[in-house]
């Protein structure tokens, strides 16, 4: 990270910033840039970039529950996509070598499937980030999208370590005893670490040393032991703590990943015009995931989401490659074809994932054709009962939101959340707490509102701003009258809920100042007035 790799990749993440596109693909751009400069890749970079990647692992990890992986449209719609990806695009791939077409005439039926099982995969990378950039992680569709990658990610990493003849040690068999063993200790330091930098070296000891360097050590994949020891971490209860403090350091040592795509080569016109073919498939890939996840109940909007935020080629299509030129399957012209058709990918992805609502409203009908007649278990409609108060997103505010107003109003209240696990904690607690994301415009069509019934007040609380600004629009849209407030972090943010017609913005950070100066001056009166008396 010299300065002149710095002040680049922040000028072009910057420039693109501004015209409402994800940083990353400015980063991409900064790495063809750099090398057109005459720049080079080092060894110092890749690490950074290799670190990026160990800590994203580490951070999926703590946010995920083996039982995702377990669901029918993830193992299988994974496994199923793969299957037919590989079989369909190897076939295609020969043909063109038949037909005599540059790079592809070279390639033996072996070596077409090797390069259709490289480009199966789609990015961990890109889809990790839209989803955290959009807020929707722990939507359903989210949910979907980290389940089918990480399944993608455990066949990459058989395939490394059977392609690179690495046979594990006969100490690797000992790994789950040792993790059982261990996570007690780990959840104790984890307790006694604090919240501060202790907690972030913490981490990094966690996800680099035990998971990555334990897991090499024994000839296992040092990328699986990073996530095998996030997943070990996710049942503690700083584990999203934990992730939120590893968030700028992986956001950072991801640019140097980005970095080296761009820098991975100068392409050829031809290798470009090969890169540009590869590109024109991926509508196929897409189209396989929206067909497969709709069979597997998923409605139109779920499917088109996780299928936009796997509509590209993957790192793991590189190594991948990689490992095939080292073998002598693929001659290494293809590792910069495969880096530019990586790179065109994202840049085309990125816009289609920042407008898939747009999208999913101008084709709902057609799209809502491939439903299945029944409806996936978290996908029900829902019968609000005689509510009149309405919370959206049931975070640490949206709780005590809900609490307050529970008490002096009763089973009026409702609140709402698109993370079925913190929907069940609230079950479990007592809450009127229902599975739905309100920024879906087919949520609203799954409440049974009876005639007459209204809305008295609405509250959005959801953690990022984009969703409740885009909330309050869809409802007022929808010609809602009652109140409506939502929660901010900075001014600007305020403003634009005004704009919007929010009735009520609570800046989150000024406000809390003002309550926490409150609550004190409440306590120093009681205490005066005990005193007196």
């Amino acid at each position: 990270m010299t300065p002149a790799f710095l002040t680049i990749a922040f000028v072009f993440g910057f420039l693109v910033r501004q015209v409402g596109l994800p940083p990353l693909l400015g980063f991409l751009a900064a790495g063809f840039a750099l090398n057109a400069l005459g720049f080079e890749s080092s060894e110092n970079l890749q690490f950074l970039a290799d670190l990026g990647v160990t800590l994203l692992l580490f951070s999926i990890g703590l946010k995920l529950q083996i039982k995702n992986l377990a669901r029918p449209e993830v193992w299988a719609g994974s496994s199923l996509h793969m299957l037919v990806t590989v079989i369909v695009f190897g076939a295609g791939i020969f043909l063109l070598g038949q037909a005599g077409l540059p790079f592809f005439a070279e390639l033996s039926l072996t070596s077409a499937i090797l390069l259709a099982f490289a480009l199966s995969f789609s990015s961990t990378v890109f889809a990790v980030k839209i989803l955290e950039e959009k807020g929707e992680m722990s939507a359903m569709h989210g949910k979907v999208s980290i389940g089918i990658l990480i399944m993608q990610d455990i066949f990459a990493v058989i395939f490394l370590t059977v392609s690179l003849g690495k046979i594990p040690s006969a100490w690797a068999l000992l790994v789950p005893l040792v993790l059982w063993g261990v996570r007690p200790l780990l959840y104790r330091l984890a307790d006694r670490s604090g919240h501060g930098e202790l907690l972030l070296l913490f981490s990094l000891f966690v996800a680099l040393v035990v998971g990555a360097g334990g897991f090499e050590l024994v000839g296992l994949k040092a990328d699986l032991g990073a996530l095998v020891l996030g997943v070990l971490m996710a049942g503690h209860e700083k584990s999203s703590e934990m992730a939120k403090t590893l968030m700028g350091l992986k956001d950072l040592f991801l640019v140097g990943f980005f970095l080296t795509i761009g820098l991975s080569g100068a392409p050829s016109l031809a290798a470009i015009g090969m890169a540009a073919l590869l590109v024109m498939v991926v509508p196929l890939k897409v189209a396989l995931f929206f067909a497969l996840l709709t069979r597997f109940k998923l409605r139109a909007r779920s499917s088109l989401l996780a299928s936009l935020s796997l509509a590209n080629y993957s790192e793991f299509g590189l190594i991948v490659a990689a490992v095939g030129a080292s073998n002598g399957w693929l001659s290494p012209e293809w590792l910069v074809i495969i880096a530019v058709a990586l790179a065109i990918s994202f840049v085309i992805a990125s816009p289609l994932n920042t407008a898939a609502d747009a999208l999913y409203g101008r084709y709902r009908d057609k799209l809502q054709r491939f439903e299945t007649h029944t409806r996936h278990p978290d996908d029900q409609p829902f019968d609000p009962g005689n509510a009149s108060i309405g919370i959206f997103g049931m975070g640490r505010l949206g709780t005590m939101a809900y609490d307050f107003l529970h008490d002096k109003y009763g089973d009026t209240v409702l609140g709402f959340d698109f993370n079925a696990d913190k929907v069940r904690l609230h079950h479990e607690a007592g809450r009127r707490v229902v599975y739905g994301d309100p920024t879906d415009p087919d949520f609203w069509s799954r409440i049974s509102i009876k005639p007459g019934q209204k809305a008295r007040m609405i509250l959005l609380a959801m953690p990022k701003h984009i969703s409740n600004l885009n909330t309050a629009k869809q409802m007022l849209d929808k010609g809602y009258t009652g109140i409506l407030a939502a929660t901010a972090h900075f001014d600007d943010q305020v403003e634009e809920l005004r704009e919007a017609g929010v009735h009520a913005s609570f800046n989150f950070y000024n406000e809390a100042g003002l309550g926490f100066a409150e609550h004190a001056w409440m306590a120093l009166e009681e205490k005066e007035t005990v005193a007196s008396s």
